[in-house]
């Protein structure tokens, strides 16, 4: 494994019951980061999967050496992401859902020379230049409430906090990510919080972006639990829970 100062790019995909999915997403992500001039590692995050997601991850990762496989038995997407993070080598750390409804050709958007400067960038899916295929209005409508409530309890002025495609620099993220709470699906919500209360540079970044019809959110149940973590994201911030800068060590990757 090259140093981490070798590494442009870290990868990281969180995995839950993905056992399907990843044999045919998996492939174009490697074909197109094997193509590109700069050092790479994907991380999938097995996430207490009750396929075999972590068999085809393992197979995959067999004859690829850039490619890990990590397990976080605490359930979550939040808790995922956040051990891949904490995991990972590279200078920017990008997370990206396992159902890459954003073409993998996409990351160049965030990376040099394209990306320009920033802290954090955010996929987005509603700024000028981002293109949705396929969404049902019923879910583009419940993803703009949802949103609207995020920019008045925590996070103002960002149309798409909720993309799952997520670039972070190493440092800011080894910043932000200890003081994480939430292992549920408003996770990014709270990262994004945290580093707006200490000053980063968040960006938005126009993708593409192709609905699936198998996503893993439930419209209904995950936006109240959404809408209760975010309740809690601002409670925490109001009481000064993000204020202080935990001790980060890289080496113990779990939240609890």
């Amino acid at each position: 494994m090259s140093a981490p100062s070798q590494l442009l790019l870290s990868l990281i995909i969180p995995a839950y019951n993905e056992g399907e999915r990843l044999p045919a997403t998996l492939p174009p992500v490697f074909a197109f980061l094997e193509t590109q001039p700069y050092a790479f590692e994907i991380i999938i995050v097995n996430n207490n999967s009750h396929d075999n997601t972590r068999e085809i991850a393992l197979e995959f990762a067999a004859t690829r050496p850039y490619l890990r496989v990590i397990d976080e038995m605490t359930q979550g997407k939040g808790a995922a992401v956040h051990t891949g993070m904490m995991a990972a080598q590279g200078e920017y750390l990008f997370m990206a859902d396992a159902d890459f409804s954003m073409p993998v050709e996409e990351i160049a958007k965030f990376l040099p020379p394209l990306s320009g400067d920033y802290d954090v960038a955010i996929g987005s899916r509603e700024v000028a230049g981002a293109v949705r295929y396929n969404e049902p209005q019923y879910r583009h409508f419940m993803g703009r409430v949802f949103n609207f409530y995020v920019k008045v309890l925590a996070i103002p002025g960002y149309e798409d906090t909720q993309c799952g495609f997520k670039c972070f620099k190493r440092e800011v993220a080894l910043d932000i990510l200890p003081n994480q709470t939430i292992n549920g699906w408003a996770f990014d919500v709270e990262l994004l919080f945290i580093a707006l209360k200490r000053d980063y540079n968040i960006i938005e970044v126009p993708i593409h972006w192709y609905y699936g019809e198998n996503s893993r959110v439930s419209p209904v149940r995950d936006t109240i639990n959404m809408i209760r973590e975010v309740l809690r994201i601002r409670y925490n911030g109001f009481v000064g829970r993000y204020n202080r800068r935990e001790q980060t060590d890289p080496l113990a990757p779990n939240l609890h």
